[in-house]
């Protein structure tokens, strides 16, 4: 019997500044071989004209991981698609979501959704600089601009420019008079939209975005769309990353079967940061919620969170994991 295979883009980990670093995509993949990953949004001034080595910096592991960009400019646009293609990104992702001060100032993000023919020219240049595939994550609107008509009208503009696969934030975003936290949380969540772009489009690959919290989320979106996009619920919870891969993939099995598990895959990269001078930290605090809600969680983020102590990486880790451990077995005494 013949099973078409799930999309590339069937359950992803979404950018998120300060969040989805190297190592933070390190740990994630340790958690499911299959979601897509992405990096922190990098503008095309910081590629350009920035340390691009640094920013560009992947591991081998993390595939299949896109390369987020913010920017607004056509060839700069393409200039950087470039360089993410030949630093072994899969895939170009095009920032028209983000509603922060400083992307405004450099008219992207968000407010790039009031300019779709300016979106469109960007994702056909990007597409010609390319071989991978470029996409956009956007917002359901702007400001007042919220109907159905508006949104409908970008991601046809913008498909014309050949963009096949939108990441759709189904929350509108205010650019004036809330902070970009606040527009993660405050307008209300319009998952109705996301849906009727799939039934309008059918050939396009669209995936939601905006408060999914569990893998029952996920699988009640997919019955409407092609791929669900998790933010903070997977970074705040790694661990229901652990079973992505058979639930959403059809895998037959999970990379990992208990959070032990990670933690011993993850101690050669700990060492290997403090060999090149890099604090633990660097990768310490993407790990603090993998024993959130389990007995010892608090102290397993107290150990690994501790500023002072100067101990190697493998006793660290192994105290945090005796923590736990003691604490289980105090219940079950």
């Amino acid at each position: 019997m013949h099973t078409t295979p799930p999309s590339p883009w069937r359950f992803s980990v979404a950018p998120m500044m300060d969040w989805t670093t190297p190592a933070c995509r390190y740990f994630h993949r340790q958690l499911t071989r299959h979601a897509r990953l992405y990096t922190e949004m990098v503008t095309t001034g910081a590629l350009l004209h920035g340390d691009a080595a640094r920013f560009l910096q992947r591991d081998p592991i993390e595939h299949p991981v896109a390369l987020q960009l913010g920017g607004s400019e056509a060839d700069a646009l393409a200039r950087c698609a470039e360089m993410g293609m030949r630093a072994g990104f899969d895939e170009i992702n095009l920032n028209c979501g983000c509603p922060s001060d400083r992307v405004q100032e450099g008219r992207f993000g968000a407010c790039l959704m009031r300019e779709p023919d300016r979106v469109a020219a960007a994702v056909a240049a990007m597409r010609r600089a390319c071989d991978i595939p470029v996409t956009v994550k956007h917002r359901i609107g702007v400001d007042d601009s919220e109907d159905y008509p508006f949104l409908r009208h970008f991601v046809e503009t913008v498909a014309a420019g050949g963009c096949e696969v939108f990441i759709v934030h189904a929350r509108k975003a205010w650019l004036q008079g809330l902070s970009p936290r606040e527009n993660r949380e405050i307008p209300p969540l319009t998952y109705e939209h996301v849906y009727r772009l799939k039934q309008d489009f059918p050939a396009l690959t669209i995936v939601v975005n905006g408060g999914i919290r569990s893998l029952d989320d996920c699988e009640a979106h997919l019955a409407e769309v092609d791929g669900v996009m998790l933010g903070r619920a997977a970074y705040e919870h790694p661990w229901l990353l652990a079973t992505v891969d058979t639930r959403l993939f059809g895998a037959t099995e999970n990379p990992a079967d208990d959070r032990a598990d990670v933690i011993a895959a993850l101690e050669p990269y700990a060492e290997t940061l403090q060999r090149q001078g890099l604090p633990f930290n660097r990768l310490g605090r993407h790990i603090l919620g993998l024993y959130r809600g389990e007995p010892g969680g608090r102290a397993f983020r107290r150990i690994l969170s501790d500023p002072t102590t100067g101990e190697s990486p493998h006793h660290r880790l192994a105290r945090a994991l005796a923590a736990v451990s003691n604490a289980s077995a105090s219940l079950t005494a």
